[in-house]
């Protein structure tokens, strides 16, 4: 993985209020595994990769995150996945199971963000984000982030950045009177 390309992606959600300090965590697949950000790290200087097998131990300075990724890679053919925290994202996943945007964009590239549960670096967690990204490229972790797969980093932050705008935009619609 291009470290230079992961910096790129790292520094446009950062600035865009996506992840904040070190939150936050991309991976691209191998052909034995993926390339995960290191635990801790900061996505916009993330410092050395690691390589995690498809089975078998994990470097313990891998992202806390790595058991999502993995399942994610077991169960579809994403070759990248960025997890991130964009905030009105992850209020809007509180008290229902699919957030639906209603901005043009939003319909248009992502007309339905599934909510799943799970908490933070489980095994549920793993599961819940693969079953849900098997059936729309980006998923939301109830309370708590993201998941984007898609064919690049590059896909995976578009459909980050853009589920904030379409939250944003359900967050300050007027109510319809009709």
């Amino acid at each position: 993985m291009n470290k230079h390309y992961v910096i790129q992606i790292g520094q446009r959600l950062f600035q865009e209020g996506l992840v904040a300090g070190n939150c936050g965590n991309m991976s691209t697949r191998s052909p034995s595994g993926f390339w995960i950000t290191r635990s801790e790290s900061y996505l916009d200087q993330p410092g050395d990769l690691v390589f995690c097998p498809i089975q078998g131990a994990v470097p313990r300075t891998a992202s806390s995150e790595y058991k999502v990724h993995r399942e994610v890679y077991q169960r579809t053919s994403y070759q990248a996945i960025v997890h991130a925290h964009p905030p009105h994202t992850v209020a809007l996943s509180f008290g229902t199971d699919e957030v639906t945007p209603v901005d043009t964009k939003g319909k248009f590239l992502c007309p339905a963000i599934p909510v799943v549960t799970g908490e933070q670096g489980t095994e549920e967690l793993a599961a819940s984000v693969a079953s849900g990204l098997q059936h729309a490229p980006l998923v939301i972790a109830r309370g708590h982030g993201t998941f984007a797969a898609g064919a690049s980093l590059e896909q995976g932050y578009l459909l980050t950045s853009l589920a904030e705008y379409s939250s944003k935009i359900l967050l300050m619609r007027v109510p319809d009177k009709r």
